[in-house]
């Protein structure tokens, strides 16, 4: 316990360092007023260290090593060797990392620049691993304190230009996909595979509209990742080890068909709303089956856990199990069972950024920003 509060101070003390030097390079209300902000939602993938905070389980918690080795030297919360890729994202768009919303000293006068709802373990859906988690609808309403905080030190008009000139990532649904596999979801369990895809997308979208609603017309969107075969993923039929999880791929398939729709939908329906949509799904495919080609040795295994392809979650000796650790991280795809490696993450924030249409459209996020 020790060791984790330890981290988190040096974590905080790090994020504003980052944030002074920043500030120091212009003048703070030039920043509001000319800099665009970025504001973050989703899941493991984009949690900056949100469940640092919240009473959960290690299974949703990583603050505690090997996590954040790589780049940190120590545990931040972000469930990779290192950075994510909004912090990719933050570098490239010239602002300092985006701190998570609990972060205790999280002062209003970082908010211009931005912040992060991100949860590991989140869906759109409040059902998904509900009570361990911060789901998206939450995660609205935190943006939604955060937006009057802002409107009433900044007054209307400021407040107003950083939340229309702001950029929001979202990474979200994989959860919900994944949540009928190890618990009775009802939702799930009483309506077709589409009907339920349904339901993940149309919470989605009504989030975006909400945030829409409250200023924001530029966003960024990565569709469902290939976790159907991800390590954690291979091993779920004892009897045909290495083999993408059927039930879960036919969920994400029908999830990335309807989503592109959805968002075209919005675009029609709401005046000046753009958006950046990454084919995430098909540069981790390429990446799982192709490794070397993008400069990993392995795309299968995890570097971190236990048990075959070490696709058990037990990275860092969750619930006080042992675990394996792999020599060279560099050579790896995936970090952990389910989650990516620094430099996985570093390929992904660069095709979002500047991707070709067929990559990332019909904008991306240098675009956008």
């Amino acid at each position: 316990m020790e060791s984790s509060r330890l981290a988190s101070i040096i974590f905080v003390f790090y994020t504003i360092i980052l944030s002074i030097r920043s500030i120091n390079c212009t003048e703070n209300n030039n920043l509001v007023t000319n800099q665009p902000a970025l504001f973050v939602f989703g899941d493991s993938l984009f949690d900056a260290g949100n469940n640092n905070y919240i009473n959960t389980t290690t299974n949703f918690q990583s603050n505690f090593p090997p996590y954040g080795q790589t780049f940190f030297k120590f545990p931040t919360g972000r469930v990779s060797d290192g950075r994510l890729i909004p912090d990719f994202i933050a570098e490239k768009a010239q602002l300092p990392l985006i701190p998570p919303n609990l972060q205790p000293i999280n002062g209003s006068n970082q908010f211009p620049y931005g912040v992060s709802f991100a949860s590991a373990g989140a869906g759109s859906l409040a059902g998904t691993f509900p009570g361990m988690v911060i789901d998206l609808g939450t995660q609205l309403n935190s943006f939604k304190n955060v937006e009057r905080r802002l409107r009433s030190e900044l007054g209307d008009v400021k407040a107003k230009r950083v939340f229309s000139r702001a950029v929001y990532l979202f990474s979200i649904g994989s959860n919900d996909l994944f949540y009928p596999l190890t618990a009775n979801s009802s939702l799930f369990q009483s309506n077709t595979k589409e009907k339920f895809v349904d339901f993940v997308i149309g919470n989605t979208t009504s989030v975006i509209e909400e945030v829409y609603k409250m200023g924001g017309r530029k966003f960024g969107f990565l569709n469902v990742g290939a976790y159907d075969c991800a390590p954690a993923a291979l091993i779920l039929d004892a009897t045909n080890i290495g083999s993408c999880n059927k039930l879960v791929t036919e969920l994400i398939d029908l999830h990335n068909k309807k989503f592109p729709d959805a968002l075209r939908r919005l675009q029609r329906k709401l005046s000046g709303f753009r958006y950046a949509l990454h084919d995430y799904h098909t540069s981790l495919l390429e990446r799982i089956n192709n490794p070397s080609k993008y400069g990993f040795k392995e795309g299968k295994m995890g570097c971190c856990g236990s048990g075959p392809l070490r696709g058990i979650n037990t990275c860092g000796g969750r619930m006080g199990q042992s675990y394996e650790l792999c020599e060279n991280v560099t050579d790896y795809l995936f970090f952990d069972s389910s989650h990516l490696t620094e430099k996985a993450h570093r390929q992904i924030a660069e095709l979002f950024w500047s991707g070709p249409p067929n990559v990332t459209g019909p904008y991306n996020l240098k675009a956008l920003f």
